[in-house]
């Protein structure tokens, strides 16, 4: 069983700066596909960005050149580093663990943890 869990995220200016980490526990974080997601007030949860277990990341067009996914497996911790965000990245951002593709769906995730909050506001 591989339990995971987020934090870091918290209030932020337009224009700031987050990093989200990931901490997985129960196996090895490169056995996995790794993805972020988030889901905003009366919204569907959505692809931000993903990392294979190869290490190839993946970006959602709405945050690319502005998010970066990368890991720590000496750490065992996916992370997702955050500038420029924008009032429309608030939202509750959740990791998930899986092996399945395409990245971008929630249903090839198996695992998942319990979200950590991001509000961006003045």
């Amino acid at each position: 069983q591989v339990l995971l869990a987020e934090s870091g995220g918290g209030l932020v200016q337009p224009g700031g700066s987050l990093k989200l980490s990931c901490t997985v526990s129960g196996r090895a974080i490169s056995d996995f596909n790794m993805g972020w997601f988030r889901q905003a007030p009366g919204k569907e949860r959505g692809f931000v960005a993903a990392l294979t277990s190869t290490e190839i990341p993946v970006h959602a067009d709405a945050v690319r050149g502005r998010f970066t996914i990368f890991r720590d497996t000496a750490t065992n911790t996916l992370y997702l580093e955050m500038n420029g965000l924008k009032y429309e990245d608030t939202a509750i951002y959740y990791c998930a663990a899986g092996h399945s593709t395409p990245l971008t769906w929630t249903a090839s995730y198996d695992s998942w943890g319990q979200g950590t909050q991001v509000t961006v506001s003045a």
